[in-house]
């Protein structure tokens, strides 16, 4: 059955055609004996090893030299003796049960398993099987950043030509034009857009270096001009170039250039132009490393660094682009000619009038790889009407267009290389579409626009760039700004965006990240076509503290009040690595969302896995639509959580260990002031540190101690220099802490910062006498039960949800974690149960003596007996909420969001009661002193 099972396999499931011209079944390899490798793909470098129904692909079983192998074993050995250009990218063993893919690239790492009975889900991981694109992408990743590199240099030998392109905006504008014309040119020859290969090449070659200037600014001149206009005189090299049109040579934009120099000549006729073929390309990557190494301010950052090809798709897929190949692959499956030729004609007049809309387009990523991948489906529609044959019923095969794609960009540099990026994807396109009508479609000149427009996009209205009752998909990766380093000019961009339909401010909008306020815009103009011929659905990448902490709420509460959207679906956090070496990676999450109300499931996609659910709320999980926003006060009978004490003391007030006995040696009557001090590093980490706290001192002490006085006296001087006008009204008792929190009693220290990779936030207990910083939170007179319930994996789960981050460190706060935490009502025996869980926790702690929280809660190096007094408390926790301990972690927290959920109804609902009642004492004290005030004036009317 090997051979009917992959052949339908790759027919049925993945579309593939002429799979018998593709595969190799029984394909012999040279070892000591007859040996055959069952499958073999060529073209996408795969090999299988097939095994009947029910054999264990993990087993060894007897070879016919008498060796013991795995299927995998097996199938290395077969690979092992092919050629280096046959050697496969992928091993697959299969028992029509399972699949075990092996990467090659990295074949240390574990096989993916995917099954057969969940194959509906998984079998997206064998799209290999069909497609080489990832040695496409891999070859096309490099000819780009060469190219890149290529450019950088050219434009570096152009700079030092300029002279004063640090200095002079006009010598930096003519630079950046002159090297995207360069870059067109050298484009244009290798891809047959210009009519003779390396045209360009030839043309400059005649000259010397002193002559190149001149006829490169001829050549300009030319491009820019139709047939009918040129001078008949012109040199035939001239005229020989085709008229390019679409502005990239318009004598409106025109330039001067510098005298070439050697360097320049050699760099361009031999590294850029005959060393080099610009053809393969990708628009789509060229075009963010063009970007990156011309403009200035990327530039300063240095290295080259990219949206991957992959990463779009995480964006556009679910968005649109698996809608369109599914109703691709329905049409294409019909059996009836004329009506599978009526669904792709459809198709393919849809796709043409779909328009798109990157609001921070850079380089024009986003819009390249959109357009290439609707071409690609329009040239399968081709392919497929075409039957083979070399003519095609219509003059022009080609529908879809570059002028359905619009962006908006900040940076005029950036603007021309998005420009040039779709000319260049469009061309490409074009190419592989003559291959399959087998004659040549004209490419040049240009008919077609790039519509992308140069502009603050937090400032233009987006309906002046495409009008939203024609706008179907919003989409990009618009830039991060935390609030705390905005520019002042950011601050109001979003403060003016975050009204609400009356134009006053919400009050949160001055904390929000600067990709905020493409979210709004987007539901703004999501909410303007509703009712009319289209919908508009939108997706952004962006930081994920935008689902996280107060943002959560600030964000995203006034879009659904004003805007009524909903999120379609959701990639929650993961790194979006940058190609720049020095570039830290971003942690962020995808958000698709739209005002549509269309009843659909909704996705979320999280560590590999999809689920299919009925909401996604603003915490990108499976739960009811709610707002975490900031508490004063816990919404459960608790312990109140409070800040620690905050010196502003500019170092003044502290000692380390050594620091510390040197100064006590000096002023021994100063010991009983000095006092450990814990923020979250101290107390995680086991520091010692210490510091005055001076609020008992007696004030002969602070006048007479000279150690005291001087350390004081800076502390004065700090506060007076400070811009706040509380912390220089604090330097009148500069000895103090400037807000002092301290419990008078022992205390849970909770740190605000934790690593991501912990899974218990390390918290604990402290002494009266130890001083709470500022960085840590303190709950005086917490039980044994709070903690138990405050260490728990339930309020794990809940502090990893709605947290803030400090990067990708969990962010825990009094206001939004701890105040809004819905607790359990337990038994008397669950009580009981969990203050012994939680003691259990604090003993076994005290065993390992040597050892910081750090170590001990190292997810790693986690001490087995701590792990399990832990996983003692988790259960017994578990109980008292009445879960499961068969639930998984997102459903711990979609119950805990439904209770929070009716806990905040129930608030509202005892608050309006409180309001009610209030008023109605109101009213009876009123008639009362009406009353009282009638009886008072009757009575001096009767006297």
């Amino acid at each position: 059955e090997t051979s009917p099972f992959w052949q339908e396999l790759l027919t049925d499931v993945f579309g593939e055609s002429d799979v018998t011209k593709k595969i190799k079944f029984e394909d012999r390899v040279q070892l000591e004996h007859r040996s055959f490798i069952d499958v073999r793909i060529p073209h996408t470098k795969v090999l299988i090893e097939q095994k009947s129904a029910g054999i264990d692909l993990n087993a060894e079983a007897k070879q016919s030299d008498g060796s013991y192998l795995t299927p995998y074993e097996q199938a290395k050995r077969y690979s092992d003796e092919l050629p280096l250009s046959e050697k496969p990218r992928w091993i697959v063993t299969c028992n029509f049960r399972e699949f075990h893919i092996h990467d090659m690239e990295n074949p240390q790492k574990e096989p993916t398993v995917i099954t057969l009975k969940n194959f509906e889900k998984e079998f997206h991981y064998l799209t290999f099987l069909v497609d080489p694109k990832n040695e496409n992408i891999h070859k096309e990743q490099e000819l780009s950043v060469q190219a890149g590199v290529i450019v950088g240099k050219l434009y570096d030998a152009f700079a030092k030509a300029f002279g004063d392109v640090e200095t002079n905006p006009e010598s930096a504008k003519a630079l950046n034009i002159l090297c995207v014309r360069i870059v067109f040119c050298l484009y244009a020859e290798d891809a047959g857009l210009f009519p003779k290969h390396l045209q360009f090449y030839d043309y400059l070659n005649q000259f010397d270096t002193r002559g190149m200037r001149d006829a490169l600014l001829k050549l300009f001149k030319v491009l820019d001009q139709p047939g009918d206009k040129r001078s008949k005189h012109e040199s035939p090299e001239l005229l020989g170039f085709p008229y390019v049109n679409g502005g990239l040579f318009s004598s409106e934009s025109e330039i001067d250039i510098p005298q070439f120099t050697d360097e320049i000549r050699e760099l361009l006729l031999q590294e850029a132009s005959s060393d080099f073929d610009w053809s393969e390309i990708s628009p789509t990557i060229f075009g963010a490393v063009f970007e990156s190494t011309l403009n200035p301010v990327t530039r300063r950052q240095g290295g080259m660094h990219y949206t991957s090809v992959e990463n779009i798709h995480k964006v556009i897929d679910p968005l649109f682009l698996d809608d369109l190949k599914k109703e691709f692959e329905d049409a294409r499956k019909l059996k009836e000619p004329s009506a599978r030729k009526k669904r792709l004609l459809a198709l393919q007049d849809k796709m043409s009038t779909l328009t798109f809309l990157d609001p921070a387009c850079g380089s024009g990523n986003f819009l390249t790889e959109t357009y290439t991948s609707l071409r690609k489906i329009e040239n399968d529609i081709v392919r497929i009407l075409l039957g083979g044959q070399s003519s095609f019923e219509f003059a022009d095969p080609v529908k879809i267009s570059i002028s359905q794609f619009y962006g908006i960009e900040i940076n005029d540099f950036a603007v021309s290389v998005a420009r040039t990026a779709l000319w260049i994807a469009e061309s490409q396109m074009l190419m592989k579409t003559q291959d399959i009508v087998q004659r040549e479609l004209d490419f040049l000149p240009l008919k077609t626009n790039a519509n992308i427009r140069e502009a603050n996009a937090l400032e233009i209205d987006w309906d002046t760039v495409v009008p939203a009752n024609t706008l179907n998909y919003l989409m990009g990766n618009p830039p991060f700004v935390g609030y705390q380093i905005q520019t002042k000019k950011q601050k109001e961009d979003i403060r003016k965006i975050y009204v609400d339909q009356n134009g006053k401010e919400f009050n949160t909008a001055g904390k929000n990240d600067y990709v905020g306020g493409w979210f709004y815009k987007a539901s703004q103009m999501m909410s303007k076509a509703l009712g009319k011929d289209n919908d508009i659905r939108a997706a952004f990448v962006a930081t994920n503290s935008i689902t996280q902490g107060e943002q959560a709420a600030s964000i995203w509460k006034p879009l659904y009040e004003l805007f009524n959207i909903h999120i379609d679906f959701a990639y929650r956090t993961f790194k979006w690595e940058s190609d720049s070496s020095d570039m830290a990676a971003v942690h962020v999450v995808i958000v698709g969302l739209s005002c549509i109300p269309d009843g659909r499931q909704k996705t979320i996609f999280s560590d590999g896995e999809i689920k299919k659910v009925d909401v996604i709320n603003t915490y990108l999980v499976d739960a009811p639509m709610v707002f975490i926003e900031a508490r004063r006060k816990p919404i459960w009978p608790v312990s109140e959580m409070i800040k620690g004490s905050q010196p502003t003391d500019d170092g003044n007030f502290f000692f380390d260990e050594d620091k510390k006995i040197e100064f006590e040696k000096k002023y021994p009557e100063v010991a009983p002031y000095i006092k450990r001090f814990m923020n979250p590093l101290e107390f995680i980490s086991s520091t010692r540190r210490y510091c005055l706290w001076l609020v008992d001192c007696p004030l002969q002490l602070l006048r007479t101690c000279k150690g005291i006085a001087e350390r004081v006296s800076r502390v004065r001087k700090f506060r007076l220099s400070s811009p706040k006008e509380a912390t220089r009204k604090s330097a009148d008792k500069a000895w103090l802490f400037q807000e002092i929190r301290q419990s008078s009693s022992s205390y849970v220290l909770v740190p605000s910062v934790s690593s991501e990779n912990r899974y218990y936030v390390p918290m604990g207990y402290e002494g009266k006498e130890t001083i709470c910083g500022n960085g840590a939170f303190q709950i005086p007179n917490a039980s044994l039960y709070e903690f138990g319930i405050l260490t728990s994996s339930v309020h794990m789960a809940w502090m990893r949800t709605v947290a803030g981050r400090l990067k990708s460190d969990y962010r825990y706060s009094n206001t939004i974690v701890y105040n809004n935490f819905i607790w359990p009502e337990p038994t008397d025996d669950q009580w009981k149960k969990i203050e012994a869980t939680a003691q259990a926790i604090l003993t076994v702690r005290k065993n390992h003596p040597q050892d910081s929280l750090a170590d001990l809660y190292d997810p790693l190096l986690m001490p087995k007996d701590l792990r399990e007094a832990h996983a003692e408390n988790d259960r017994a926790v578990m109980k008292a909420y009445g879960f499961s301990l068969k639930m998984k972690e997102a459903d711990v927290v979609t119950e805990l969001f439904r209770r929070y959920q009716q806990r905040v109804k129930e608030i509202e609902q005892e608050e309006e009661e409180a309001r009610k009642k209030a008023a109605e004492l109101k009213a009876a004290e009123k008639e009362r002193r009406k009353k009282e005030k009638a009886e008072s004036k009757k009575k001096k009317q009767e006297g």
